[in-house]
């Protein structure tokens, strides 16, 4: 059941309908009245292949107001207005939307969109807080251009990211999101050390593993927070980004928000090092062949500080390290890995092996998790959203 609120962004929900339809799902739409002043019926009913209407009292010996809740697999709202979620948290049923989210049993995906200071306000916030608390999935809205010059918070999420969002809580059908009230930090993508206001130092880091991660956390009901390291990935829908550029700025965004987290995953490739001293002026080259010598010094080991500082500070937090890891003489990806688990002291540790074609810069990845308390999972070769599902999975059983 696709639900269409009344705001601009309603011309983005025909791009959603199209993928759930393409992808072989049966498709139902109800807009709002105010909806279908934004998009017409005839441009619903084309896609969907069944006639549209916002009235109860539309075929009404078929009882559709009840009905259509009652058959839904996923009840998904794309957009949700400010008034859209008040009439939701109030339980309201003035129309044909209103009265499905009373009767449905079944997983609800709401995804906001609204200017800023709609969703800012005291009542929406509260609105938001009293669905999740029974369970239905309310996504963040994105961050940027909004109606006219207005810039900020309320961006309806990209269609793929919604459709990404809805294919999780479907296969997880009417489980409760064991996320649900957790606050968590994902870091993603690779630092950049400067050399010059040129040149920097940097990895090979994509940042989407580190995105799938933090897109399926919030599928599963996480409030979360996105420390990106110059990742050109769009903002996950239902998650609040951070951007960085250096180990530096991304150690102190972390330490920022891992204070009152649950969970702290570090997927980031963060630099070891960087350039003692970064240049004020471009480095040319003389003419001679000389080529300048880089003196570089270590980075602080931003996993291993917050690993001491939750412990500090006792907190009951699940920490999740990364390991991007070759074999060589001295040991295996695993004998370095299971080393490294020892001396950061984190809860799980997140093992690949790099290398052409593996881990960086692909869409698949293979990965071993393993545990501080012995344990050891392999994860076939999948998807990173579906790597991600299970280093979710293992974080899950681990928290308090």
């Amino acid at each position: 059941m696709l639900g269409v609120g009344g705001g601009i962004a309603a011309y983005k929900a025909a791009e959603l309908l199209r993928r759930f339809a393409e992808s072989g799902h049966d498709v139902t739409v109800v807009p709002t009245r105010a909806a279908l002043r934004f998009v017409g019926a005839p441009t619903w009913e084309a896609l969907s292949g069944k006639p549209v209407t916002a009235e109860v009292w539309d075929d009404v010996h078929e009882v559709p107001h009840v009905r259509l809740g009652q058959e839904a697999d996923l009840v998904v709202v794309a957009p949700a207005t400010a008034d859209l979620l008040a009439r939701a948290a109030a339980g309201l049923a003035d129309d044909l939307l209103g009265n499905i989210l009373l009767t449905a049993r079944c997983p609800v995906v709401l995804a906001p969109a609204m200017h800023t200071e709609m969703w800012q306000h005291a009542a929406t916030q509260a609105n938001v807080a009293a669905l999740r608390e029974r369970g239905v999935v309310v996504l963040d809205p994105a961050s940027g251009r909004l109606t006219g010059k207005d810039t900020g918070p309320g961006r309806l999420p990209e269609p793929a990211q919604i459709y990404d969002a809805c294919l999780d809580v479907l296969a997880r059908g009417s489980q409760e999101p064991d996320l649900r009230g957790r606050t968590v930090v994902v870091s993603a993508g690779g630092t950049r050390e400067h050399l010059d206001p040129v040149r920097f130092l940097g990895n090979r880091s994509s940042g989407k593993q580190g995105y799938a991660l933090a897109e399926v956390a919030a599928a599963r009901g996480a409030e979360v927070v996105l420390v990106s390291a110059n990742a050109a990935l769009p903002d996950p829908g239902g998650v609040r980004v951070v951007r960085v550029v250096s180990a530096e700025d991304l150690r102190q965004a972390v330490h920022k928000e891992a204070a009152g987290a649950d969970v702290v995953v570090m997927a980031a490739a963060v630099a070891d090092f960087r350039p003692a001293s970064v240049a004020a002026h471009k480095i040319k080259k003389d003419d001679d062949g000389t080529v300048p010598a880089i003196a570089l010094e270590r980075t602080a080991d931003v996993l291993a500080e917050v690993v001491r500082d939750r412990d500090s500070h006792g907190r009951r937090q699940v920490v999740v390290g990364f390991a991007a890891e070759t074999g060589d003489a001295s040991g295996t990806v695993l004998d370095h890995a299971r080393a490294k688990l020892a001396r950061k002291g984190c809860d799980l540790l997140v093992v690949n092996e790099v290398g052409d074609g593996k881990a960086f810069e692909v869409d698949r990845n293979e990965v071993v998790i393993l545990g501080a308390d012995g344990t050891s999972v392999a994860v076939p070769e999948a998807g990173k959203r579906a790597i991600a599902e299970a280093v979710w999975d293992a974080v899950a059983a681990r928290l308090p």
